[in-house]
């Protein structure tokens, strides 16, 4: 994994948890991130996101914290200050129905709860490694659902294999 100087970033942290928000929170400081907002309140955090400049947000999604709702609007609301932002969607909603879900309103990237601070840094990485272009198509806006992109076929034929 490589190393990144992370002391430019501002990150948005979404979670419903207070132990959760501060472990978040000192990890980050760790990683030598300067700018950390923390709530447990999505509508809280839509007003951080509209004041303050996000490069990274990091979402909750449980039964009573709707990170869904929250990435939603972030990506397809009209006042949003930046619907390309990256989100990582961190949740113990693991089933494969949930990462589809998370994956089909626009999320970056996935990370499963509980969490260390490897495998926040490992999506971080993931986040400025494999940055994926935006699509708008039939209600979706959000980075390009398909990880492996193999443009050496045009067409029809563009997601079939060579023999």
């Amino acid at each position: 994994m490589r190393s990144y100087n992370l002391e430019h970033l501002s990150i948005l942290v979404l979670e419903k948890h207070l132990l959760v928000r501060k472990l978040l929170t000192d990890v980050f400081s760790e990683f030598g991130v300067p700018t950390v907002q923390s709530t447990p309140d999505p509508d809280v955090a839509w007003q951080i996101f509209k004041q303050f400049s996000i490069d990274l947000i990091l979402s909750d999604w449980t039964h009573d914290l709707d990170g869904m709702g929250f990435l939603r609007r972030v990506r397809q609301n009209p006042e949003s200050a930046d619907p390309f932002v990256s989100v990582i969607v961190c949740t113990a909603n693991t089933e494969y129905r949930h990462v589809c879900f998370a994956r089909d309103v626009g999320m970056t990237e996935f990370l499963a709860k509980p969490v260390s601070a490897k495998t926040i840094y490992s999506r971080i990485c993931a986040v400025i490694e494999n940055q994926r272009p935006f699509i708008r198509v039939a209600g979706f806006f959000g980075p390009d659902r398909r990880r492996h992109r193999d443009d050496l076929y045009g067409g029809i034929d563009r997601r079939q294999r060579a023999g």
